[in-house]
């Protein structure tokens, strides 16, 4: 059921949305409920589990994603993998072969049976379960397994519906075990770059950020189990990929670090291609395909910051994630042309005059207020900001790939904060609060596209901590 009340709306649809977006006005908005958190559950912000000598690691769905991640958690040092699990048992050798590969021993294997994932979450030599299957069963997964003592990793998006984010925010804070989305987009080497910049204070403060999942998908609809991906686009309206746009901005913005998203407002278009593919694949009619093509959604924040993210995967665009920051002293792209805008007195320190780029400091005397720094300046701020992660980890990442290196990176931070005892990069509410707009964009589409509220997944703590930061082991 979907937890929400609908507010009798007193004006046209279009006054409603402006009304709500420049006033908040709070007799307009679509209410969600806040359950109040159980007698003796507390939250995870910040919480960091005990260390872990070895990551004992047991897979489920090893289709698409599941092989790369195999692939990868086997280079990464402290990783034993134990268990791997699938429907079919070719993906399973598959993933045994790549185990063997890498210099590792066999896995128990477990296949054959949609229920026998089960079974690997009720050993008790793994402590972190990796899922990577179709979107409508990583929640039952992800509970069941934490709570069965594991720590859970979960692809994107992680959670569909208000309903499912709650039972991950729930069994996390009881069991007292991680629950983290595997959110790759944030460890891209421009994002981690422009991540450091904005927090060193390089664009002043962030007022607007942008991002969006446009990527045609028509060459790999064949490649989804059952065509379930191509199913849920079916059956459901708005935003249902929003995370990878989402993300690096809500970290950039401090989100439930500082600052929390409040309000959104969702509007898409009719469904043309997508509907006309799914008629052509699947060979019957849909008249009811529920998806449109585009899909837009702003978010205001607490603090009086904007959000833009889109979706779009059946019309023939470039891929783009877009990824902007829009702050006081700067700005931040990334797609379709990476570039910065920044305050010449941002850049001083760059400055030589007479040198040039041979030394590593450049000329910015022709900054310009109406374009992208030059290129050698862009350089220079890159080298300059790059992202401790990025330095420690890009030649390797690069090396064993994974979407340039992002995904690599993202598995070696989750293994190394679990080694570590740190909290992890990302928590359950970055989890609940990137992952909502799958619902919430959709009841804002079906009533006019009026306000909906995004409830605060921590539940008061947003402001507990102050400012997104990577956790790091003291150096011995």
């Amino acid at each position: 059921m979907k937890k929400f009340t609908r507010i009798a709306l007193a004006f046209s649809v279009g006054m409603l949305a402006l009304s709500a977006c420049q006033s908040q006005n709070t007799d307009t908005i679509i209410r969600t409920e806040v359950p109040e958190r159980p007698a003796g559950q507390q939250d995870m912000l910040g919480f960091a589990a005990p260390a872990l000598e070895t990551v004992r690691i047991g897979f489920i769905g090893l289709g698409m994603r599941g092989p790369g991640a195999v692939d990868r958690m086997s280079q990464i040092e402290g990783t034993d993998i134990v268990a791997l699990c699938d429907a079919e048992t070719e993906n399973v050798q598959k993933c045994q072969d790549i185990l063997k590969k890498n210099g590792r021993h066999e896995a128990v294997a477990y296949s054959g049976d949609e229920q026998v994932w089960k079974q690997l979450c009720e050993r008790d030599d793994i402590d972190l379960v990796y899922i990577a299957t179709d979107w409508q069963t990583h929640v039952m997964m992800a509970t069941y397994a934490m709570e069965h003592g594991k720590h859970v990793a979960i692809e994107v998006p992680a959670a569909m519906n208000m309903e499912q984010i709650w039972d991950l925010v729930n069994t996390s804070e009881r069991t007292r075990k991680h629950c983290m989305q595997l959110e790759n987009c944030v460890y891209d080497f421009f994002e981690l770059t422009t991540l450091n910049m904005a927090q060193q204070g390089l664009f002043g403060e962030v007022l607007h950020g942008e991002g969006a999942y446009i990527h045609n998908l028509e060459e790999f609809w064949d490649e989804y189990w059952h065509d379930w991906r191509l199913l849920y686009n079916r059956d459901h309206r708005g935003d249902v990929y929003p995370t990878h746009g989402l993300g690096p901005v809500c970290q950039a913005m401090d989100i439930h670090r500082g600052d929390k998203m409040n309000v959104l407002v969702s509007m898409d278009t009719k469904a043309v291609n997508g509907k006309e593919y799914y008629e052509t694949h699947r060979g019957e009619a849909a008249p009811d395909f529920q998806n449109g093509d585009h899909t837009m959604t702003m978010i205001r924040t607490e603090k009086g910051k904007t959000i833009m993210i889109q979706h779009d995967v059946v019309n023939p665009r470039p891929y783009n994630r877009l990824y902007q920051l829009t702050g006081t002293k700067g700005f931040a792209n990334k797609y379709p042309i990476e570039g910065y805008m920044v305050d010449k007195s941002k850049v001083g320190d760059l400055y030589t005059g007479e040198e040039g780029s041979k030394s590593g400091k450049v000329d910015i005397e022709n900054l310009s207020a109406h374009s992208f720094v030059p290129e050698d300046v862009k350089a220079a701020l890159m080298e300059k900001y790059k992202h401790p992660i990025q330095k420690e980890l890009e030649n390797t990442a690069k090396k064993v790939g994974g979407h340039g290196g992002m995904d690599y990176i993202m598995d070696y931070r989750l293994i190394y904060c679990l080694r570590n005892g740190l909290p992890l990069d990302m928590d359950v509410y970055d989890l609940a609060e990137w992952c909502c707009l799958t619902e919430l964009t959709a009841i804002s589409i079906e009533n006019g596209s009026a306000p909906v509220e995004i409830p605060d997944f921590t539940r008061g703590g947003w402001n507990k901590i102050q400012g997104y930061r990577h956790a790091f082991a003291p150096e011995k």
